[in-house]
């Protein structure tokens, strides 16, 4: 089979990337909405409580994937934070996906797992996963502070208390954008919580 030549693709993706990226840079507002969020978690995880982060999908790869970060290490060695990625567990999704709905998956385990002063994460890059906004209906009666990760548009918008949002409809390039946004959250905690001497 004769080989192609991708080089003019490859060289496209990775610009689209970059310009998303850049106009993150140049975005104030939403600098100021992630250095809030950044506050918001190092307060909570002085308090003792906990960060509650879901996702459908390639966004239930990033919200493992932030919990991990947390949970573990960033940069350097220090003691874990309690960081936990929701449907996680098979046996809770298909029992609560089979009992109630797969729109009550994620409310269901903010329910039994989530507790006033936690910081929920909701990741949704259409900005109407169900399930999610659920979710977020079910923080506010806990008393959990809601943080929409999402694209430029969705219910999402409104619905959580700040929404941390990439101006893209372009779903690939969103989800970079996420994992570097957590990557940001992440690291200003760890090095705000355990300056290193």
């Amino acid at each position: 089979m004769e080989k192609i030549n991708h080089s003019s693709f490859i060289r496209h993706t990775i610009q689209q990337s970059i310009d998303l990226k850049t106009s993150l840079l140049q975005n104030a507002e939403l600098i100021k909405k992630i250095n809030d969020v950044s506050n918001r978690c190092i307060d909570m995880f002085h308090r003792g409580n906990r960060l509650l982060i879901a996702g459908n999908g390639g966004s239930a790869a990033d919200a493992q994937h932030i919990a991990a970060e947390f949970v573990c290490r960033f940069n350097f060695e220090r003691p874990g934070l309690p960081a936990m990625a929701l449907a996680t567990n098979y046996s809770v999704i298909t029992a609560a996906g089979n009992d109630y709905s797969f729109n009550e998956v994620f409310s269901r385990e903010i329910e039994a797992n989530g507790k006033d002063g936690d910081i929920f994460i909701g990741i949704s890059t259409s900005g109407n996963s169900t399930n999610i906004l659920k979710a977020i209906e079910a923080c506010r009666q806990a008393g959990i502070y809601t943080v929409g990760l999402a694209g430029d548009s969705g219910a999402i918008q409104d619905s959580a208390d700040i929404c941390l949002n990439v101006p893209s409809d372009n779903t690939p390039r969103i989800q970079e954008c996420h994992i570097l946004i957590g990557h940001i959250l992440c690291e200003i905690v760890e090095n705000n919580l355990f300056p290193r001497l």
